[in-house]
């Protein structure tokens, strides 16, 4: 991390958090506990900040967050081309029973799927997965029965304590997790930029007993336009607070029992730890309202309205979020090798050649100019 980055980072902490205890031989962060909550019908306690362990990489990270208290991990066999969970056994070393452990199948067959969990144990080094999540299913289509089949095996075998799906599209998948029911768990894309359809699955998915956790806090990370005024990501970023307020929105609402962030660094634990600590404010409703403006433009909200509207087959919103990894969490790699996975046959359309894009974004995103971009960055 550059110098003058961290500097921002602690002139955030002090002027939005107070000043917080980042002694590195394993003392809590501040003088309280992060809050925790019941995931569901589970009766796991997690808390109320996990780890989303895509894009750390540095084990040691992984053991600041368990040091001030943060005890819920996720990771996934796909996550830095099979490394991230070699990265994450080495991060919690003997500690494995003082956390609550979760991966992912990305298999298309029951038979895959049960190998899958085979070889997530043996990289993980451990007898059980608490949580074990059919992995980017979003659309109702995707949660096929002989997926479910092997999850409800993997449970009865005791390899994994407790089965679930994530999901970027909860309002279009929540019917179909109900309607097997058998899911303990659902981890879904939740944020401020989300509206009433969002709000409304959740609220379901509550009802049932299902334990609800939550990804994409941070709606895009540093994206930002490409137009109009121009100031350095990092700082526009983290100047305004929009990290600590994102995290506190989603901390708000009880049904969601854990938040899923990405820490690349203990500078980055020590922030989210001392932000989650801290209850939403009116100053974060106004940080984070600018922010939305900013964002409009080129932040896919996820809403689905697009799913299947270009009429030569670009999946609009899966290369939207491609873009995100890419422009968001400066995960470049990541982010190309999901566009080839997604593109399929439409990899060699340009909307470039299109004199005007046909679809439509409800929510302002740009689409011909972003797509485009997409497309030249990745394809």
């Amino acid at each position: 991390m550059k110098p003058s980055l961290m500097a921002r980072r602690r002139e955030f902490l002090s002027a939005t958090l107070g000043a917080v205890a980042s002694a590195r031989a394993g003392g809590a962060v501040g003088s309280d506990a992060l809050p925790t909550r019941v995931l569901g019908k589970t009766g796991l306690k997690v808390t109320v900040l996990g780890f989303g362990c895509a894009w750390t990489s540095e084990p040691s990270v992984f053991t600041r967050a368990l040091d001030v208290g943060v005890n819920h991990f996720d990771t996934a066999p796909v996550y830095q081309g099979g490394n991230n969970e070699p990265m994450l056994r080495a991060g919690i070393g003997g500690r494995r029973k003082q956390i609550v452990l979760s991966t992912k199948t990305e298999a298309f067959s029951r038979a895959d799927a049960l190998l899958q969990i085979e070889k997530s144990l043996k990289e993980l080094r451990t007898d059980y997965i608490d949580i074990w999540y059919l992995h980017g299913k979003d659309s109702a289509e995707g949660i096929t029965d002989d997926l479910v089949e092997a999850q409800v095996t993997a449970k009865r075998q005791g390899k994994t304590r407790f089965i679930g799906v994530s999901t970027h599209r909860l309002p279009l998948t929540a019917p179909r997790i109900l309607e097997t029911r058998v899911m303990d768990v659902v981890l879904a894309a939740y944020n401020f930029t989300m509206g009433k359809a969002v709000e409304d699955a959740a609220a379901a998915i509550h009802k049932a007993g299902i334990g609800l956790v939550e990804m994409k806090a941070m709606a895009g990370g540093d994206i930002n336009p490409r137009w109009g005024p121009q100031e350095s990501l990092p700082q526009i970023f983290r100047r305004h607070g929009v990290p600590a307020a994102s995290l506190r929105w989603v901390i708000r609402n009880p049904r969601f029992a854990s938040a899923l962030v990405g820490m690349r660094s203990m500078e980055d634990v020590d922030e989210d730890v001392a932000a989650a600590k801290m209850p939403f404010s009116n100053a974060d409703e106004k940080i984070l309202a600018a922010r939305l403006e900013r964002i409009r433009p080129v932040y896919c909200r996820m809403c689905g309205v697009c799913d299947g509207a270009c009429p030569r087959g670009v999946p609009v919103a899966d290369t939207l979020r491609c873009l995100m990894y890419a422009e968001g969490y400066g995960q470049f790699p990541a982010a190309r090798q999901e566009f080839r996975r997604l593109a399929g046959a439409a990899a060699g359309i340009r909307c470039a050649d299109c004199p005007a894009c046909a679809v439509h974004c409800p929510n302002g995103v740009r689409l011909r100019e972003r797509l485009t971009q997409a497309q030249d960055w990745f394809a």
